[in-house]
């Protein structure tokens, strides 16, 4: 087997795509890469303005060729197919719903406090938020959900591993270690 030295985690929000790949990238020294921050401006309140496709192309390429080994985390389904043959191994995490809704509402919370709240400013957009979060298993109309991201599996040619991370972080790294 040829090193895997470029990986990309997926799955849906709250599955901890982020936090596996940053626990996984200390571990390895590969360089954490987030889509997130590919995909959105720096805006105030953050994720609610998306960057141009072109855009999201050149900075995830100049991130990806910059680095020999690391691990990518996030959804690219679409707008990153063009970067496919640059995985060595993709990892889906998939997360019970109700299990990914709580820790989605508590890493909302933790960065919005009061502001997520009945009456806060950005109530609106948080009941928004999981409403779209909620529908991953059960929507094909949402931007991203479990049937778009098991049809995109399909067409990676590089090996793909499914796991679970419904305790602690730690153990999804220790399964996809143990995969290395």
């Amino acid at each position: 087997m040829s090193p895997i030295n470029k990986i990309h985690i997926m799955g849906a929000s709250g599955s901890g795509t982020t936090s596996i790949a940053a626990r996984l990238g200390n571990i390895t020294g590969y360089q954490h890469i987030d889509t997130d921050d590919i995909y959105w401006q720096d805006t105030t309140p953050p994720f609610s303005v998306a960057r141009e496709c072109p855009e999201r192309q050149r900075r995830l390429l100049s991130a990806l060729t910059a680095n020999r080994q690391w691990v990518l985390s996030g959804s690219l389904c679409g707008w990153g197919d063009r970067f496919i043959p640059f995985f060595d191994l993709v990892v889906y995490v998939h997360v019970q719903n109700d299990i990914r809704i709580e820790r989605i509402k508590k890493r909302e919370w933790a960065r919005y406090g009061e502001a997520i709240a009945p009456g806060g400013e950005y109530n609106e957009k948080f009941q928004h938020f999981i409403t779209w979060a909620s529908a991953y298993e059960t929507s094909t109309t949402v931007s991203r959900n479990a049937f778009k991201h098991k049809i995109w599996l399909q067409s990676v040619k590089c090996p793909v591993i499914e796991i679970t991370n419904h305790a602690e972080c730690d153990d999804a790294v220790k399964a996809i270690m143990a995969y290395l």
